[in-house]
């Protein structure tokens, strides 16, 4: 018997950003970051079905049938099976939709995680994961859930498989993270359509071993591992080609000596990862300098990695 409910309860929580693919492991694996992070307020009230708000400036749709988080609140209501289940949602994005830093997943995430709450955590990690996705495929046309899941569990996460879920968290040591969103959009549909159908198996053969080598770096907190491993030669070749003065940053963040790092999950946003914080800094410097002279608007974060998930910050 599931507990009485507290109707008209409020809570609010912070949804973080983060990096899909971590360079070789296409649709895989992916990290939360500690800056941004959307704000996202959930009320359980009397009144049946699902009503969004935005505070911020993104022209986002308020029909739950159209805006991600209300495609993967949907997805929960409906396995929750009460048809007297209605929610209030408000919307603060601070991470910016197309910049490749997981906005619908933080948005879809925040959603179930909040209502779970909400509800008694009535829900397993792996169900609102699954809730989540139906979010990240009204968004790009794909279920995947390479930002979901760290955006729900925090920290390094694996996804061996999609159907089923086989979720796994990896150990990571720390590190910092700097980040590039050069002011230019890059659907996720849209860079997944240029990708080649097929590869070659050389390629294939290279890119395992680097998804294995970076599995294994990250286990164990061996950095050059995860250097030496943070190559892709399917993906990013193709990608890369849509995100002006990416060779140049990758390649002069590599020479500051970050470990390796690049496009964060269908870009525009490029990523840098580092051992150390001043490290991290004049990555950033780099990531400044090279966008200035190309004349073409950004931002950037030196940040961490979140290994939090999706927060409760005041109930």
């Amino acid at each position: 018997m599931q507990p009485k409910l507290q109707k008209n309860k409020t809570i609010t929580v912070e949804c973080p950003a983060t990096i899909a693919n971590l360079v070789c492991g296409f649709d895989i694996l992916g990290l939360a970051l500690n800056n941004p992070q959307d704000i996202m307020e959930l009320t359980l009230t009397d009144e049946p079905g699902i009503r969004i708000t935005h505070t911020d400036a993104h022209p986002l749709p308020t029909d739950p049938l159209h805006n991600v988080a209300g495609v993967a609140l949907l997805e929960l209501m409906k396995e929750a099976n009460d048809p007297s289940l209605g929610f209030d949602m408000m919307i603060d994005k601070r991470i910016k939709p197309g910049s490749g830093l997981g906005s619908s997943a933080a948005s879809s995430a925040g959603a179930v995680v909040a209502a779970n709450l909400l509800l008694g955590n009535r829900f397993s990690n792996e169900d609102l994961v699954r809730f989540a996705m139906a979010g990240e495929k009204l968004a790009s046309g794909v279920k995947h859930a390479d930002n979901i899941t760290p955006c729900i569990y925090g920290g390094v996460t694996l996804i061996r498989s999609i159907f089923p879920l086989d979720i796994i968290q990896l150990d990571s040591p720390p590190l910092y993270v700097s980040v590039v969103h050069p002011q230019i959009e890059v659907k996720t549909s849209d860079a997944r359509q240029i990708l080649r159908k097929e590869v070659l198996l050389k390629d294939a053969i290279k890119q395992w071993g680097n998804i294995a080598g970076l599995v294994a770096g990250f286990m164990k907190h061996d950095h050059q591992l995860i250097s030496r491993s943070l190559e892709d030669v399917i993906i990013e070749p193709v990608r890369s080609i849509l995100i002006p003065g990416f060779d140049e940053v990758k390649k002069s963040c590599k020479d500051e000596g970050a470990l390796g790092g690049g496009i964060s999950g269908s870009g525009p946003s490029i990523f840098m990862l580092s051992t150390e914080e001043k490290t991290a800094i004049e990555v950033e410097k780099i990531m400044i300098d090279i966008y200035t002279r190309l004349g073409i608007d950004f931002k950037t974060y030196v940040t961490t990695i979140n290994t939090d998930g999706v927060k409760l910050i005041n109930n």
